[in-house]
């Protein structure tokens, strides 16, 4: 076949694109863009020397199964057109369109689509460029509209999600929850091991894949980040309706009852991005994407009303507390080491001691910040046998243990102690505190429509906004004292009960059983910190310590 101007064989490729949501939004499809394509490349005189098609890709990047193999083939020479049905199946950038122009001009090729409104001239890429940044502003307008009406259902109390949240079910309208028995059980399970039994999250996943939990994808393993992103997010923290009413609109809260607690599901809480790269690998390229994640502001959010998990508020902070210092233990050596993930301390630095093994078969605890790793050396440089620290330090906590009247009396005054520090009821301070705040928003909204009106000049209205904002950063900063100190005293009566109900009372021989895991367990729980200073003597402290551990010296050699 010769082309019209008798200079040879015109020879074309023909691309052909679509994503898997165009295709069901715009009727696209490879078959019907293929038979377009190829009606036009015979009325205009085209060989086809290859169709490439590449199905389910995005336009909005030129990394590209489909389009790689077109640039090769460009490359290669003797390409006199690449035809598409729309300028947009080669990019939605035009810049990107623009760029493959010239590439594909500078071997001869030219890019051509049934959908061009202008020609070669100067006037017709303009032309064509106008329309392309058309189409552009069009996209951009159309996916704008769409998350603006997306948000205003989240601000109306509707749920807006491909796939329910872990623990719960949609509801029949499928635009709200509704709790869901078996998998709630689990994340209720899930915030008693780290909140009260302050189990590792690998500790976790371990235990869940011997039981034969399936995780939320379906699998048999769990993964340790996607139960530490469960612990964190306010689906299954209790809020009280007074609390709801600073989270979600005035509509959402209208259909909460007073008298009840929810969760917050939080719409727009991350931004994600998705590019697709493409790499060189032993068998040609490899695609792979690369995800960018962020956490927006929690004013940029909106929140929506989900059902009460069940789960007690208190376990939830105290989970989230202990994802903070949570610390894979160290296990160098084959071996588990109890003393380790942040236990024992040095006396000299402050920092952490490090477990070290010489040949697999001496086992050490040592300070290594020398000077060579921070400013400052530390000068504790000994290094102290393992199984003899860790059987001291057992000895001293297993002796408490093994006393459950002792302890139980130790714990009970420990407690009070802690309550006594706190002066007034903290639930009167922290309902009056929550009322002075909703005062001070509602005073903050008078003085701008007395501005608004005429009534107050703006420099008057800065300053009483400016001793407004003043009183309200004071009164949020006591409402998290309160909060703090009462998760905190929680927190202990938590660990109270699982000391007395676990292991208060146990013999001494069948203390003296428990695998180094176990130990860990109850360090924990106990929330332990051993100083070691460079002599050997310990210093043990802890939240739930039921009586103060003076220095423990280092034990003498027998005679």
């Amino acid at each position: 076949m010769t082309s019209t101007n008798g200079h040879g064989p015109k020879r074309a490729i023909l691309y052909v694109r679509v994503s898997t949501d165009e295709q069901a939004r715009s009727g696209y499809s490879l078959a019907q863009q293929i038979e377009a394509l190829r009606a036009h490349a015979a009325r205009e005189g085209y060989e086809v020397l290859e169709e490439v098609s590449d199905p389910g890709e995005s336009g909005a990047s030129l990394e590209r199964p489909g389009m790689d193999r077109v640039r090769d083939l460009v490359a290669a020479g003797r390409v006199s057109a690449v035809l598409a049905q729309d300028r947009d199946r080669f990019s939605r950038e035009p810049a990107y369109l623009y760029l493959l122009r010239e590439e594909f001009a500078a071997h001869g090729t030219r890019i051509r689509s049934l959908n061009d409104r202008g020609d070669d001239s100067p006037e017709g890429q303009l032309t064509d460029g106008i329309l392309d940044q058309l189409a552009k502003f069009e996209r951009a307008k159309t996916a704008e509209r769409s998350r603006r009406g997306k948000k205003q259902k989240a601000r109306l109390g509707k749920i807006l999600s491909s796939r329910a949240a872990y623990g719960f079910d949609w509801n029949t309208a499928r635009d709200g929850y509704v709790i869901h028995p078996e998998q709630m059980a689990v994340m209720r399970r899930l915030f008693y091991m780290v909140g009260v039994e302050c189990r590792s999250l690998c500790a976790i996943r371990e235990q869940l894949s011997e039981d034969g939990v399936l995780s939320p994808t379906g699998k048999q393993q769990w993964d340790v980040q996607s139960i530490r992103k469960l612990l964190k997010r306010d689906l299954y923290r209790p809020h009280t309706y007074a609390e709801m009413r600073e989270l979600v609109t005035p509509d959402a809260l209208a259909r909460l009852e007073p008298s009840k607690n929810y969760g917050v599901y939080w719409f727009g809480e991350r931004t994600e991005t998705r590019k697709r790269v493409s790499e060189n690998g032993e068998c040609g390229r490899v695609y792979r994407h690369r995800y960018t994640s962020s956490v927006r502001p929690v004013a940029d959010r909106v929140g929506v009303p989900v059902p009460d998990s069940g789960i007690p508020r208190e376990w939830v902070d105290s989970a989230r507390a202990n994802l903070k210092n949570n610390r894979r233990p160290a296990n160098a050596g084959r071996r588990f080491w109890d003393l380790s993930a942040g236990t024992l301390r040095c006396s000299e630095c402050g920092r952490v001691m490090s477990p070290r093994t010489a040949n697999r078969t001496y086992f050490y605890y040592t300070c290594t910040v020398g000077p060579n790793k921070r400013k400052h050396g530390c000068s504790a440089k000994k290094f102290h046998p393992a199984a003899e620290l860790e059987e001291r330090v057992w000895s001293a906590v297993s002796a408490i243990l093994a006393d459950p009247e002792k302890l139980r009396t130790g714990l009970d005054e420990m407690l009070e102690r802690e309550r006594a520090q706190m002066l007034g009821d903290p639930v009167k301070e922290a309902a009056t505190l929550g009322k002075r705040l909703r005062e001070i928003k509602g005073r903050r909204s008078r003085y701008q429509e007395m501005a608004a009106a005429g009534l107050i000049d703006f420099d008057e209205l800065r300053e009483r906004l400016a001793g407004i904002e003043d009183a309200r950063v004071d009164t949020e900063r006591a409402l998290e004292a309160i909060q703090r100190r009462t998760e905190h005293l929680d927190r202990l009566e938590q660990n109270r009960n699982v000391l007395l109900e676990e292991y208060a009372g146990a013999m001494p021989e069948a203390l003296g059983t428990l695998s180094p895991e176990e130990r860990h367990r109850v360090y924990r729980i106990l929330r332990l910190r051993v100083n070691m200073a460079p002599s050997g003597d310990l210093e043990m402290s802890g939240d739930v310590m039921p009586v103060p551990l003076s220095r423990i010296a280092t034990p003498s050699p027998p005679d």
